[in-house]
């Protein structure tokens, strides 16, 4: 097992990444939305996995910024499709809740390399 596979970051970013897939899975969505969120959603835990590779504090804060920024891209698919009444509310705030603890632990993974 890799380090990383232990981390509760990775594996809330997994877990975030399969409930995302779902959501694709489970819509009639525009090809660009099932791609763009698709990727983002994916691109936080790979991030996390290949940051946490790194040797140096500079590039395990670059890809744990990244992996950050790919959590609020998410969040701008999730926010528009709430307001397309794809999500209804309780979706909505529970894939927030979710989003907002990834980026927590990223914010406060990236201050500590600071």
């Amino acid at each position: 097992m890799f380090d990383f596979q232990n981390l509760e970051v990775y594996k809330k970013a997994k877990a975030f990444y399969l409930d995302c897939k779902k959501l694709i899975l489970s819509n009639k969505l525009d090809k660009y939305v099932i791609d763009q969120f698709g990727r983002a959603a994916f691109s936080i835990a790979l991030n996390i996995a290949e940051g946490s590779g790194k040797f140096s504090k500079a590039d395990r804060k670059n890809y744990f910024i990244t992996a950050r920024g790919s959590v609020f891209e998410c969040v701008a698919v999730i926010d528009i499709l709430y307001e397309e009444k794809i999500l209804n509310l309780e979706e909505f705030e529970c894939y927030i809740r979710k989003a907002d603890e990834l980026s927590r632990i990223l914010y406060t993974m990236i201050k500590n390399l600071s």
